[in-house]
């Protein structure tokens, strides 16, 4: 009688690489002492309203990069509460410190992988908005499979944003703004916030980062999505 050989343990399909530079002095820094105060889990449910010590409406962005921008729209949304996810350490470390030096009490950082936070810590319409700005966009044709906005994704953030909540989309790849909007389309959560099959333009409580402004200088587009769970 032969053992049958095990399968290997089936792996999910990642829509990032840690691709982690050096972190600074500072970054590990913030990371060792600001980290215990405003980073949360991933991976356990979280009591929003005992998170942030009121009820208020709460806004998500996932892949938040160096985290400046988000920092921003905290601190001219003080009525808001914010959470940011990002994979990258360097950019976590860097978000941290802006969080100190600005002194906001409405941003927490969460450091994993979205579809782990959206499946596990987030409850079910606990959230107003989720932001997604510039994701990778695995522009070769054999890597779209890696692009973050698939219907599987859409569902789970459907499934997160409370009735009337807002998903914004934003990226610099007129392909994959294309992919995203046909994704988005074709969700029945959601409806187009601008007009059906409409790119939005860039609203004004998004910041331009450095290097959104850079490639406006080149002469590249931004496209913007605004979709509304209905």
């Amino acid at each position: 009688m032969h053992d049958t050989p095990s399968r290997p343990p089936h792996r999910p399909i990642r829509s990032f690489v840690r691709r982690e530079g050096r972190l600074t002095v500072g970054q590990q820094r913030a990371l060792d002492a600001l980290f215990p105060r405003f980073g949360l889990p991933g991976d356990t449910p979280l009591d929003l309203s005992a998170v942030f010590g009121r009820s208020a409406p709460v806004t998500l962005e996932i892949g938040f990069g160096n985290g400046e921008t988000l920092a921003a729209m905290a601190a001219a949304a003080p009525e808001r509460d914010f959470i940011g996810i990002e994979v990258h350490r360097p950019g976590v470390g860097h978000l941290l410190q802006r969080i100190e030096a600005l002194g906001l009490t409405n941003l927490r950082v969460i450091c994993a992988d979205a579809v782990e936070v959206l499946e596990h810590a987030l409850a079910d319409a606990s959230l107003d908005t989720v932001q997604l700005f510039f994701p990778d966009p695995w522009h070769k044709s054999r890597h779209h499979k890696r692009r973050i906005v698939q219907p599987a994704f859409v569902a789970r953030i459907a499934r997160k944003l409370a009735p009337g909540g807002l998903f914004h989309l934003a990226t610099d790849w007129e392909n994959y703004a294309e992919h995203m909007r046909e994704v988005m389309e074709a969700a029945e959560e959601f409806r187009n916030a601008t007009a059906p099959g409409a790119y939005a333009p860039r609203p004004s409580w998004r910041p331009l980062s450095k290097f959104e402004q850079r490639g406006l200088r080149l002469g590249h587009g931004v496209w913007d999505l605004l979709y509304r769970r209905v």
